[in-house]
């Protein structure tokens, strides 16, 4: 590697283990790559002026960010919450059950795995603990390892940033993520019912036949709007772009007028906290074309082609060093490092070998996914951790059988790409 690399490399790994704000790390690594190759520093700014202003696709993130806080403060995460329990809270294990089915549908509205497990998750743990009398880590597990599944099922706001680093389409990404959202949510149920067996978790209460039509009923309005979003989405009627900031207004809609939860104290906290959340993920980005910069300018996409090239792998040995390298770093990285820095190094080998790029793009954010939850760095085990006040052993003892299920999940989804392109492919995608 050259000095410029060097100097970059070593600026982010010091960053990263003072624990420096993420954004602020990847300014300074790229300006300390520009000092070391004597460029213009001025280049920080263009690069990230040039970049921002083409990409129309990242008005969707804070328009998403927008709706789920929205869609928090509106009391829509207890109606759906209801409604799911009225479904399977009935079984063995069934607080965990709804827990999941919770996650899935809210999946389909917010994008976010930090969002559902802030939002909708903490009404799961709360009901977990308080009415279930789950061990507090145990249900803290289950609502971190259902939120992976936010980012999967779409929209999502990993896949728009994916799209946009990748060029693949936005639209089959959204179609290509719903199965595998399914699969994962499926594969935790299964293990949550495991465990209910082995250790005698409680029976959940059964909803009263007369009184499912009056649940059901509060949680209509709720329910449409994964309907609007994704119908209009694939029917043509707006962009995916579009399309969030049609589920920003729809969920203000709901929580002014319908619901009557959003005032002006209240819409005030939700403006500001998007802001905040929107401006920390836009530097984010921004930091991310400074690193992509010095990348293309090292031509190390180039290099890594040509050593795949003489390693001639196969596309199914290239994905599994690819899962293998991610799941190893997503022990010690966020998820978005990894998206912003190292997919748009694999990118161009991918591509090389002909691996469809929306397959790829599934299942590079299903290992970020998983990294999520892994110790020790697992974001969503320390956001878990100190929202609910429960020591963050507890919930790293409990988590370790959904990481097994999701890397099932991940397994069966890397051997057979067909179950993730079998939608955009129907629907005329690819």
């Amino acid at each position: 590697m050259s000095a410029g690399l060097w100097s970059l490399v070593g600026v982010i790994a010091g960053g990263a283990l003072l624990r420096l704000p993420l954004a602020f790390v990847m300014f300074c690594g790229g300006a300390a790559y520009l000092f070391a190759t004597r460029q213009d520093i001025g280049l920080l700014v263009g690069q990230i002026m040039s970049q921002m202003t083409a990409m129309y696709v990242l008005v969707a993130v804070p328009m998403f960010i927008l709706a789920a806080n929205v869609m928090n403060a509106a009391s829509i995460s207890d109606r759906l919450w209801a409604a799911a329990n009225a479904v399977v809270g009935r079984f063995r294990g069934g607080m965990g059950h709804v827990t999941v089915l919770v996650s899935m549908i809210f999946s389909s509205m917010s994008g976010s795995a930090i969002t559902d497990a802030a939002g909708p998750g903490l009404v799961a743990t709360r009901m977990m603990r308080d009415i279930g009398k789950y061990p507090a880590g145990l249900a803290c597990a289950i609502t971190a390892a259902a939120a992976t599944i936010a980012p999967i099922i779409p929209p999502s706001i990993p896949l728009v940033i994916y799209a946009l680093l990748s060029g693949a389409s936005i639209g089959a990404l959204f179609l290509a993520g719903l199965v595998p959202g399914v699969m994962m949510g499926l594969a935790l149920m299964a293990t949550i019912r495991l465990m209910a067996a082995r250790r005698g978790l409680p029976i959940g209460d059964r909803v009263p036949l007369r009184e499912i039509p009056a649940v059901f009923s509060r949680a209509t309005l709720s329910l449409t709007l994964p309907v609007v979003l994704l119908g209009g989405i694939w029917s043509g009627v707006f962009t995916p772009t579009e399309a969030a900031a049609v589920a920003a207004f729809w969920a203000l809609i709901l929580g002014v007028f319908v619901y009557r939860k959003i005032g002006p104290r209240v819409m005030d906290a939700v403006l500001l906290e998007s802001a905040r959340q929107s401006a920390s993920t836009m530097l984010l980005i921004s930091g991310a074309f400074i690193i992509n910069y010095a990348v293309a300018n090292e031509r190390l996409a180039d290099t890594l082609v040509a050593m795949i090239t003489r390693l001639d792998l196969t596309q199914l040995q290239f994905m599994i060093v690819v899962n293998l390298f991610f799941l190893v770093l997503g022990c010690f990285l966020d998820g978005v490092v990894m998206m912003l820095v190292f997919v748009p190094l694999l990118i161009p080998s991918a591509r090389a070998l002909g691996i469809d790029l929306t397959y790829f793009g599934i299942v590079v954010t299903l290992n970020f996914m998983i990294g999520l939850i892994t110790p020790p760095y697992g974001l969503l085990l320390f956001v878990m951790a100190s929202l609910t006040r429960t020591p963050l052993i507890e919930i790293i003892r409990e988590i370790w059988p959904f990481v097994l299920a999701l890397g099932a999940t991940l397994a069966l989804l890397t051997a057979a790409p067909s179950i993730t392109l079998f939608l955009p492919r129907l629907f005329g995608y690819l």
